[in-house]
């Protein structure tokens, strides 16, 4: 491990020493080994390779939600999945596979069970035995609390008479290339100049109004399906750092007024 922390970012070192300490457990429990050789390993990274996290402020993530919301009809499906991360978080994958049971109106939330694996091409719901090896967990089974607004706006999606949301009349999903076609047009539209930026970076973008707003790390943790708090703050280390600088002038101030 100190070989690969040597040459990769904090995050993808976390994540790969927790596939394997995971690997470890299940042999362990299996009888094919006796001893956990994860204990007490002393993890090292490589902070150069850290990447930082894009996403937009909230003037940019307003204007972006404006302009979906300009001329919005029905069969633009990839708008209405591109606000529906900005409201929601949710990872793309989710997203894909939501349907009408999944939200309900009376409650204000959406039930989140399930992905898309873009890699095997199927669907992978959080509770079955299959998400072992997948690289999410059962934690990412959530309730999450959603507003009025992005309801009002799922509602329009009614007269499609399908159990998916996202589906247009030919029965197909829009692609993630295709909604990132769009988001990219949306984007030069409103003269916000992101490179590289996607739709994943929006659930990045949903976060940073969440923390910047004063949201607490726990509840984002929850809100994103991470198994725990530790995966949100080392995913997030960039973003809370740039928020403890905030907070230390904040602090000063404060201090100043003693």
């Amino acid at each position: 491990m100190n070989t690969y922390g040597k040459e990769n970012a904090k995050d993808t070192v976390y994540k790969t020493n927790g596939t394997i300490r995971s690997c470890v457990k299940d042999a362990m429990g299996e009888g094919i080994i006796k001893i956990n050789f994860t204990n007490r390993i002393n993890l090292i990274w490589n902070d150069e390779r850290t990447r930082k996290i894009d996403y937009l402020n909230f003037k940019e993530v307003q204007k972006l939600k404006n302009s979906l919301l300009d001329g919005i009809k029905p069969s633009y499906i990839s708008h209405y999945m591109l606000l529906t991360i900005i409201y929601t978080g949710m990872r793309p994958g989710e997203i894909r596979v939501l349907t009408w049971h999944d939200i309900d109106f009376k409650n204000h939330t959406i039930n989140i069970s399930k992905s898309w694996d873009y890699d095997n091409q199927k669907i992978i719901n959080y509770d079955s035995d299959d998400i072992n090896k997948a690289t999410k967990n059962r934690s990412s089974t959530r309730i999450i609390k959603v507003d009025q607004k992005l309801l009002n706006i799922l509602s329009q999606l009614r007269p499609n008479y399908h159990e998916r949301l996202f589906i247009g009349k030919d029965g197909s999903i829009p692609t993630s290339n295709a909604v990132n076609k769009v988001l990219r047009k949306q984007l030069a539209k409103n003269k916000i100049n992101k490179d590289g930026f996607h739709f994943h970076s929006l659930r990045h973008t949903h976060v940073a109004v969440l923390l910047f707003k004063g949201v607490d790390l726990y509840s984002i943790s929850k809100r994103l399906g991470h198994s725990n708090m530790s995966t949100t703050a080392n995913t997030y280390a960039y973003m809370l750092d740039e928020l403890k600088q905030q907070s230390d002038k904040q602090i000063v101030n404060i201090l100043d007024e003693l």
